[in-house]
């Protein structure tokens, strides 16, 4: 499996991210056989977050790390600063009480992984960057990135730090698939546009995608006229959409592969650093998330996948 290196991290991340928003300790026995494959088919690093599941997420990640006794080959990302009923978290105290929270239930000292889960712009870059240096220097996070920032305020955030000789944002975690969605799924969540994948191409910035497969959109299971999923239709129906797929549909039967591993292979084939984020639920989804992370695709593909042209071969 392809990885992606980030500094300060020891060993590279994976293509594929475990996702771990369902996760509960009750279900261990079933969880433990699923992230046994993941590790199996060359994964190595679990995306969780203080909010998932109330920490049901992160004491189930903890629980089968000190099962399998494989911590140190496992890259923990959790993320934290998520707004609750109160407003926005994003602030060094917010961040400290999570992140310590989340280690405990991790049952580990330190993450390799940190991502603040939202942005307030209201709060300056420099607090945030320094605050996060702090957790840096004090071992509790490797490297550090975001999830849900316009690529303008990371800009501004690496800026800061290069300019005050401090560690910046390491990498990047936006919703990018092959469906493009319409609006936010949920509220203020952000999905990288065609200026932010222009920033990444300059920047080479790893790019760490969630709903990589836009929650099922390229399984099968949809059709312009099967309506029954409000939130997939709200955000991902669309013309341009099931342009989309009829596109990867034609190319997976060129190249015997599912749609589904054509729209994940679109993520993992930018000309930047990408990973994307999974979530199987057992063995089979596994192994085709792993055939999909082992299709190449070339420019033109890529390029004729998102209706930028008309031809999938160059000209």
């Amino acid at each position: 499996m392809k990885t992606v290196s980030i500094p300060n991290v020891k060993q590279p991340v994976s293509s594929l991210i475990m996702g771990s928003d369902y996760f509960k300790p009750e279900l261990i026995d079933e969880i433990g056989d699923i992230l046994d494959a993941f590790v199996e088919i060359g994964g190595n690093t679990i995306d969780t977050a203080y909010i998932y599941g109330g920490g049901k997420s992160e004491q189930t990640i903890g629980l089968w790390m000190e099962q399998r006794r494989n911590r140190d080959r496992i890259n923990v990302w959790t993320k934290g600063a998520h707004h609750n009923k109160d407003g926005p978290r994003v602030n060094p105290q917010a961040i400290r009480e999570e992140l310590l929270v989340s280690l405990e239930r991790l049952r580990t000292d330190y993450v390799d992984l940190y991502a603040l889960h939202r942005d307030d712009p209201q709060v300056p870059v420099g607090v945030i960057i320094e605050a996060l240096n702090e957790h840096v220097e004090a071992g509790r996070i490797r490297a550090f990135g975001v999830s849900n920032w316009t690529h303008q305020r990371i800009q501004e955030a690496n800026d800061y730090a290069a300019r005050h000789g401090l560690i910046g944002i390491s990498f990047n975690s936006p919703n990018l698939s092959l469906a493009k969605a319409k609006e936010p799924y949920w509220a203020g969540c952000v999905s990288a546009d065609a200026d932010t994948l222009a920033w990444h191409r300059q920047s080479q910035l790893p790019l760490f995608s969630w709903s990589s497969q836009a929650r099922g959109f390229f399984t099968g299971r949809f059709t312009p006229d099967k309506r029954d999923d409000p939130d997939l239709v709200r955000v991902f129906y669309s013309d341009d959409n099931w342009e989309r797929y009829r596109r990867a549909e034609q190319l997976a039967k060129e190249k015997g592969a599912e749609t589904i591993q054509i729209a994940l292979a679109y993520v993992l084939n930018q000309p930047f650093p990408t990973a994307a984020i999974i979530g199987p639920k057992n063995r089979k989804e596994m192994l085709s998330c792993a055939e999909g992370a082992g299709i190449v695709l070339t420019p033109e593909e890529i390029s004729w996948l998102d209706l930028s042209s008309d031809s999938i071969r160059p000209s």
